[in-house]
């Protein structure tokens, strides 16, 4: 008997034992939750809200009361509005001033600034990159000065966080001369381009964007000797592949190789398919989005929760940022040069802010 109550009590002692070593004294043993990670860009981009304002619309926040866009977002968790910044446009919108004024109530808001150059007139995607039409006709050197005089002149007044040299460069930019089919001179424009930024303000990160991740990482090795600071890129269902692991496949490929960080500079998708002006609307079909997201309000806010938590996995992945977001048919129901976004907006057509907002939190 006295044998059996010794050995019951060597048991005991090692059972407590064994339990001490797990106790909250020894947290070696125990598992730390990580933090999550907080990406340093949540953008959208709302070029198009000087027009909306000059129009008279009036947007709505969750709580069916007036409310300016900047205000809407800003409160959803927006940290970063892209704005698109043209030389001489043939109206103030997207003009110098037009972007400045509109760059310090951001800043004044507690946002940043992430202004896309696109070094023209007018829209600059790959299969258009003219030059600003004061700048035609000079010499290749005098193009350098031209570029670098106004890279200049935006930071110094308008002091964006972020600056993307060109927009959707696929192609090259400021053609014929920085086409990339003469890549030494892309390459040297873009160069004038980083140093009038970095000899402005070292603070001021330079992006350098491309449309789509195919063929990406061999751009990006063409042009690995430049001192620009973070990748973008453009992801569209409809014209950049329909598989989000290949995405997140090449995003990360991308970033590793350039060893730089990336995200998402464009993306957008429908809450529906209908219309709401006589515009003809890019995406009106289901063949051209996701089949695992539907052209609905919650299809649309869980695009973008993918989106988030796709570019979150990219161990180099800083954010991402949503294209056309206040794009509203703010000209009206009848107007055949109104919005051809306006079901990819965060504004529904009863201009109200829609769940996709929700996404920022």
């Amino acid at each position: 008997m006295n044998n059996f109550l010794y050995f019951f009590t060597f048991i005991f002692l090692i059972s407590c034992s064994r339990n001490e070593g797990n106790s909250i004294e020894n947290p070696q043993n125990q598992e730390t939750p990580q933090n999550p990670k907080i990406l340093e860009i949540k953008g959208a981009d709302l070029s198009f809200l000087p027009e909306l304002r000059q129009s008279g619309v009036q947007l709505l926040n969750s709580e069916n009361q007036t409310e300016d866009a900047l205000l809407t977002l800003k409160k959803a968790g927006v940290n970063v509005i892209r704005l698109r910044l043209w030389k001489n446009p043939a109206t103030p919108n997207s003009s110098f001033e037009t972007v400045k004024n509109l760059a310090q109530e951001i800043k004044s808001k507690g946002m940043k600034v992430l202004l896309s150059v696109h070094y023209s007139d007018s829209w600059a995607d790959p299969s258009q990159q003219k030059k600003p039409q004061k700048w035609d006709h000079i010499s290749f050197a005098s193009l350098q000065d031209s570029v670098a005089i106004y890279t200049r002149k935006i930071v110094t007044e308008i002091n964006p966080e972020y600056i993307q040299i060109g927009n959707e460069i696929n192609s090259g930019f400021l053609f014929p001369e920085g086409s990339i089919q003469n890549l030494f001179q892309m390459k040297t424009l873009l160069n004038v381009g980083i140093s009038a930024v970095k000899s402005t303000n070292a603070n001021t990160k330079v992006i350098l964007h491309f449309a789509g991740f195919q063929n990406a990482n061999s751009f990006f090795t063409n042009v690995a000797d430049l001192n620009y600071d973070i990748i973008g890129i453009s992801y569209y269902p409809n014209w950049h592949g329909k598989s989000l692991i290949e995405l997140q496949q090449n995003l990360e490929q991308i970033s590793n190789s350039q060893n730089k960080p990336i995200f998402i500079a464009e993306t957008a998708y429908p809450f529906t398919m209908s219309w709401n002006d006589q515009t003809h609307n890019v995406i009106g079909n289901s063949s051209q989005i996701l089949s695992e997201f539907s052209a609905t309000e919650t299809g649309q806010k869980n695009y973008l929760l993918k989106m988030k938590e796709l570019i979150t996995a990219v161990p180099k992945g800083i954010g991402f940022c949503y294209w056309g977001s206040e794009w509203v048919s703010y000209k009206g129901q009848n107007a055949t040069d109104g919005s051809s976004w306006e079901n990819q907006a965060f504004w529904g057509f009863n201009h109200k802010i829609l769940p996709v907002s929700e996404a920022y939190k």
